[in-house]
């Protein structure tokens, strides 16, 4: 059975990027984007058959991407279609039968709706507002078309349900365990995350700028086109000598980086699931997360802690861990390994073929 999965575009590697390749590398799927500036970081060796180009200015990088999807035919290519992302399922209407594996409903529809409008100046309000006023229906109308709607959290499947007034069964992104080890409790906290205002990165640099004896290495970047460049020229402006940003980094270089570092630091605004917390506690390190989204799904007691989204909040927990970070070694490994690869795989490969047989 031959498969595809659609996916928006690869501009900035996160951890949706990073389940996509690997659910292409379970399924023996061939992956059909649009933007492939991303991928050298992720050393993939999956065929991934390009589109085209987004234009590359918000929304019409989304606006582009969504005619891309809604016109691209491989129908007789394929056995079964997949849909990852916020914009590929645009194909569901032809490509059949298929399922779309939901990271989240576009927040800036539905849940983060304010929370954008209140970010923009009066013009960029207004062009924002048309956008969703136009598209929002569009989304809705071609999820119709989707056969079958899998959540990567019971965060996401509460929204399902609620925009989108589906049923979803969950299965969690995975992580390799195995690639992931402990080499020492370093001298450094660590953040990973794409750089963008809903992972409020100010709220982690705030926190260490008043803890000259702890030092934070932040990882990620930003793709071309979406809403984070004037956010990044924002947190940049006013950095500590104890915080740096390094940018996107290989796969190999983030691993060393979660092996020797002390724990993680979690900050995104009600997080779909949250990849990273995982593989930090892979590495035998502990998270500090705030107590929203998926982050409440994964951190459980022995493996870190929940915080209340501040900064004094963060900084406690920091304070109370640091000294015995290594005490978390062997709960965060046996959490972790809750979600191993080959738990996904055979979860995946059962949920495929169920629907293969029932679309016959």
């Amino acid at each position: 059975m031959k498969i595809a999965i659609f996916h928006d575009y690869f501009g900035a590697v996160g951890g949706g990027e990073r389940t996509v390749i690997t659910l292409a590398e379970v399924l023996g799927a061939d992956i059909i984007t649009t933007d492939t500036d991303a991928l050298s970081t992720l050393n993939s060796l999956v065929p991934i058959k390009s589109l085209g180009k987004t234009i590359k200015f918000p929304p019409l990088k989304q606006i582009s991407t969504t005619r891309h999807f809604s016109q691209v035919d491989v129908t007789d290519k394929y056995d079964f279609f997949i849909f990852t992302g916020n914009w590929s399922h645009y194909a569901a209407s032809t490509h059949h039968p298929n399922l779309w594996y939901c990271f989240t409903p576009v927040r800036a529809f539905y849940d983060l709706y304010q929370t954008f409008i209140s970010r923009q100046d009066i013009l960029t309000r207004q062009i924002f507002k048309s956008w969703v006023y136009a598209h929002q229906r569009y989304d809705q109308r071609s999820v119709l078309d989707v056969n079958q709607i899998v959540t990567i959290s019971k965060t996401t499947q509460e929204r399902v349900r609620k925009y989108y007034n589906r049923d979803s069964p969950v299965i969690y992104p995975p992580i390799d365990t195995s690639r992931f080890f402990c080499k020492e409790y370093g001298d450094f906290w660590l953040s990973v995350n794409r750089l963008y205002p809903e992972k409020r990165i100010e709220m982690q640099i705030e926190t260490f700028r008043n803890m000259p004896h702890e030092r934070l290495i932040i990882c990620g970047g930003y793709a071309e086109g979406d809403h984070a460049a004037r956010y990044v020229e924002q947190i940049m402006n006013d950095i500590p000598d104890n915080v740096t940003f390094l940018g996107e980094v290989s796969e190999k270089e983030l691993i060393d980086l979660y092996s020797r570092c002390r724990g993680l630091i979690c900050t995104a605004l009600d997080e779909d699931f949250g990849l990273t917390p995982i593989e930090a506690m892979a590495s035998g390190k502990p998270v500090v997360a705030v107590a929203e989204g998926g982050f409440r799904e994964t951190v459980v007691p022995g493996t870190g802690t929940l915080v209340s989204s501040d900064v004094l909040s963060i900084r406690r927990a920091v304070h109370e861990i640091s000294p015995n970070a290594y005490q978390y070694h062997d709960m965060c490994k046996k959490q972790a390994s809750f979600f191993d690869l080959n738990i996904f795989a055979d979860r995946f490969r059962s949920i495929v073929k169920q629907n293969v047989y029932d679309n016959i």
